[in-house]
């Protein structure tokens, strides 16, 4: 994918005059740095303290360590899985080759590679993701928990590869900082597990090689760091790679400089991502995941070097761990909203090992659980360790009191989003909130008012995902467009407008006008967005406890429209449509599940499964690629999407009935 001039038009338009003046000024410092390289200063008696605690080790569960080292063998063996892509050829990688396209990066000045260009580089998500060295993480971490050297030589072997392979400024991985900064991360957690590794000084402190690329990548954070519009999730991965290798590899002139800048980047924009309900502003919950990973990692490293950090960095963890621990379902999976590439910030467990309850464990570790927080049963390699690292939050002299909430919150106001709950662990997720973050919403879908319905962990109505960034421009329209989630469109257009991959310039507003989930009996939910107008979408969710139904009811206000309906089932689904009822079944630990689901009778449905014609006669029908479910970044699975079409007639709502049977 090539950005035309319109797009970078269209780009600019979303900047202020700081955020241009910035950009300008970073165009100015690439062209200078092309002719001006300066070398690593010279670095004499550098030590690494930030060491693990004695006996932390020890505390690793052993079916924790099990999984680690069954999949660090397969790691060692050359075996690995990037985005549905399936690798052999890691026990002697080419860095710049992407196994998906087999393309390979061209080499040269960093910032003269066309990066988004794929017919030029390939899939560059499958060049980047192994050069994070969350890999070589995996291999430290099982060195650490076995003691078997076979590991740490893997490691360093694969390190001094890719410092051979990519000098400072050359090629493919000095473009992004988000890549920089997690790579950083990557490396202090690699020496700090391989400590007691014989060759773990020569590999790292003593190694000229490894401090020319500390410094020049801690150089580079510090010139380039995302700006204005871009400072998302990016800055923060920026600040935390640059704040940890600060503190940990603590050895040049300027490591104080960083550090400070790094606090201060982190703290700023730890606040400015999060919502005071201590949900990510991104409304992506990967991206929540990912940026809580991120802080945690960096406050570790801040305990470990004794390094003090603003009270308001622990503040904003806390309350988003608390709120991950408000919105999760009955097997501890959070919301499916907005994108997902399946990004980590660390990572040292095996294959099998639960995101989502391994943040819940080191929460409960650091700032201790709530009464009506789920109970976690999984273990992990990474809580015990970084639990070993983080002062308590209750132990923290600088922790500000706080009131963190008495039950489990349902309704965050400030996100827009609403849990529902019900019996036989009916949960459903309403979106009425922000369409995005920042000028250009980069991370977000077309998805106002749209519902997730889950029983018992699985999805009945399902958010479809992501599946791709890069590449196949015409997949990442669909997977973000409202058509692609379970709301109401109308005139087969978007309610929010698309100006590229990672792009709106014109986004809906969303308002929320009833949350109410006080009645034990009755839970109810209304919103409405101006994403159509002169028209105005509204819509009516009712949770009723007794009877297991969920009733949705759409209205159009406005003048006649086209109209179509769609509910995405999840893979688990199977549906039969006989005119407007859809009886859906399905199995959950080897019991027959079923519900019903009444749709408009007003509406001509359709079933789709894995449509796959992006023509534009069949886009001009408005059903181009649908009935597809993204499981994770890169991969996606046929599923059943019943889609209604008619008129709205700006009176009489649409009627949308779930009922669970059993």
């Amino acid at each position: 994918m090539t950005m035309s001039a319109g797009w970078y038009l269209r780009r600019l338009s979303r900047m202020g005059p700081r955020e241009v003046g910035g950009r300008v000024g970073d165009a100015v410092r690439r062209r200078r740095w092309r002719s001006a390289r300066p070398h690593c200063p010279g670095v004499t008696g550098a030590r690494f303290t930030a060491v693990l605690p004695a006996g932390t080790i020890t505390a690793v569960p052993s079916d924790a360590a099990k999984r680690l080292i069954a999949q660090a063998d397969r790691l060692l063996d050359g075996h690995a899985e990037y985005f549905g892509v399936v690798r052999d050829d890691l026990a002697d990688p080419d860095w710049w080759h992407d196994p998906k396209t087999g393309r390979r990066a061209p080499g040269g000045y960093a910032f003269d590679v066309p990066y988004r260009n794929e017919d030029a580089v390939g899939d560059i998500k499958q060049i980047w993701e192994p050069s994070r060295h969350q890999y070589l993480t995996v291999l430290a971490a099982a060195y650490a928990v076995t003691g078997n050297e076979r590991y740490a030589e893997r490691v360093a072997a694969h390190l001094r590869s890719w410092w051979a392979a990519n000098p400072p400024l050359r090629g493919v991985h000095w473009i992004s900082g988000i890549e920089l900064g997690i790579r950083l991360l990557s490396w202090v957690w690699i020496r700090r597990l391989l400590d007691g590794w014989p060759g773990v000084a020569g590999l790292f402190e003593d190694n000229p090689v490894a401090l020319n690329q500390i410094w020049h990548h801690q150089r580079w954070l510090a010139a380039f760091p995302s700006r204005g519009s871009s400072a998302n999730n990016h800055v923060i991965a920026e600040a935390a790679g640059q704040f940890a290798a600060a503190c940990a590899f603590g050895w040049f002139p300027s490591s104080a400089r960083w550090r400070a800048g790094a606090l201060r980047s982190l703290e700023r924009h730890l606040r400015g991502n999060t919502f005071p309900s201590g949900l990510n502003r991104e409304l992506a919950t990967e991206y929540h995941g990912l940026v809580l990973e991120l802080g945690l990692a960096a406050v570790a490293e801040a305990d470990a070097a004794g390094v003090p950090v603003p009270a308001t960095i622990r503040l904003v963890l806390l309350r988003m761990t608390d709120a991950l621990a408000a919105v999760v379902d009955s097997r501890l999976r959070p919301p499916r909203q907005g994108d997902a590439d399946d990004g980590h910030g660390l990572v040292v467990d095996g294959a099998g090992t639960d995101r989502w309850a391994s943040l819940l464990a080191t929460g409960d570790a650091v700032f201790g659980r709530r009464a009506w927080w789920p109970a976690v049963t999984g273990t992990d390699v990474r809580t015990p360790l970084l639990a070993a690292l983080i002062r308590p939050y209750a132990k923290d002299g600088t922790a500000p009191a706080v009131t963190r909430p008495a039950s489990r919150p349902a309704h965050f106001a400030d996100a827009g989003l609403t849990i529902l709950r019900g019996p036989g662990e009916i949960w459903c997720r309403c979106d009425g909130g922000p369409h995005g973050f920042l000028s250009i919403a980069a991370h977000a879908h077309a998805d106002a008012l749209s519902v997730e319905v889950r029983h018992d962990g699985v999805d009945v109505l399902a958010d479809p995902g992501t599946f791709c960034y890069h590449g196949q421009p015409e997949w990442r329209q669909y997977f973000r467009s409202t058509l692609g989630h379970n709301t109401l469109r109308l005139d087969g257009g978007d309610q929010s407008v698309s100006g590229g991959p990672f792009l709106w310039t014109r986004q809906a507003r969303s308002r929320v006008l009833v949350a109410d989930t006080s009645d034990d009996g009755v839970a109810r939910w209304c919103a409405e967005h101006d994403g159509y107008q002169p028209s105005v979408h509204r819509r009516r969710v009712e949770l009723t406890a007794a009877s297991r139904e969920l009733r949705v009811v759409d209205e159009v206000r406005g003048p006649r429209r086209v109209v179509q309906l769609a509910f995405h089932l999840g893979p688990a689904i199977t549906a039969d449509l006989t005119g407007n009822r859809a009886v859906l079944t399905w199995t959950r630990d080897g019991e027959y599940r079923s519900a019903v689901l009444d749709l408009p009778g007003r509406l001509s449905w359709q079933a789709h499964r894995g449509a796959t014609d992006p023509s534009p006669s069949s886009s001009s029908r408005g059903y181009p690629m649908l009935g597809w479910y993204s499981p994770g970044f890169g991969r996606k699975e046929p599923s059943t999407t019943l889609v209604g079409t008619g008129f709205s007639d700006g009176t009489e709502g649409f009627v949308t009935v779930l009922g669970f049977r059993g």
